[in-house]
């Protein structure tokens, strides 16, 4: 299973409107971390022709880079959060509204099957040095082998998509106790990509977004929404009550979900005013 911990709003939208919101990861705290792996990726590469003796290809390489990496929006992506823990302290005070809010269970073989093309679904990767990193040996052979730096631009070009791909799933190792997978949209990768973004309004900004439909896609593979949820675990600090969120799941067409609810066995505290 992969858990996802969240609040009863998000919770509302994932399971009645069988919609999860994918959220830009220049917007969430982990923007840093994605920063940190792709200036990790190409520091790397140029310290590697570096000490080759390949001056001239290391200037011109990292001129490439810097003109890459200013392009950070474009290539943001977009990702749901997801942990191996089952009722998990720390990932109920970072994620479920402090342990007010639930936790949703998903068959990890089934979202496996779900995505493709411009969707992934990716383990974390935690690691602060990234020269033994794949990406770091491609991008060498890619401009080593190449007599002229402008020949082998184009496949740079593809190289640092599959970069920022995996950009989005990367954080330092201080958070590799969470044992994170993330279900991961990257637009920029498909001309192809059928969703269109949406926003969200709130007082202070205005956040961009990409809903996947969860009927659809489970609908692709002659499931039903139902069958991807394992379990709903209402947080141990929340004050919902069980047979109103069962009366809920059934008044929604889910009651094949009521007897799948348990409450949390997680001795956390109530927070304090």
């Amino acid at each position: 299973m992969l858990y996802h911990y969240t609040d009863f709003a998000a919770f509302d939208g994932i399971i009645r409107c069988a919609e999860l919101r994918l959220n830009n990861i220049l917007n969430m705290n982990d923007a840093a971390e994605m920063r940190l792996f792709m200036n990790g990726i190409c520091k790397a590469v140029i310290d590697n022709l570096n000490q080759d003796g390949e001056n001239e290809k290391s200037r011109k390489a990292e001129a490439f880079f810097q003109k890459e990496l200013a392009k950070e929006f474009h290539y943001s992506a977009y990702a749901a959060c997801f942990s191996r823990y089952r009722d998990d302290a720390s990932q109920w005070e970072r994620y479920g509204h402090l342990g007010q809010g639930v936790c949703i269970a998903f068959h990890e073989d089934l979202m496996q099957r779900m995505v493709g093309g411009a969707i992934s679904l990716q383990e974390v990767y935690y690691q602060s040095d990234m020269h033994e990193h794949r990406l770091v040996t491609e991008f060498y052979r890619q401009i080593k082998k190449s007599g002229d730096f402008s020949s082998c631009v184009s496949a740079l070009q593809h190289l640092m998509n599959d970069a920022w791909v995996q950009s989005a799933a990367f954080k330092h190792p201080s958070f590799s106790s969470e044992r994170e997978f993330r279900l991961v949209v990257s637009p920029f990768i498909s001309n192809e990509f059928a969703v269109e973004p949406k926003y969200h309004v709130s007082m202070d900004r205005i956040k961009k977004y990409y809903p996947l439909d969860l009927n659809r896609m489970c609908g692709k593979l002659g499931m039903h929404l139902s069958d991807l949820v394992g379990e709903i675990i209402i947080g141990p600090t929340s004050s919902q009550s069980l047979p109103i969120l069962q009366d809920y799941l059934e008044d929604n067409g889910l009651t094949v979900l009521k007897d799948k609810i348990s409450m949390s066995a997680c001795p956390l505290r109530k927070p304090t005013s």
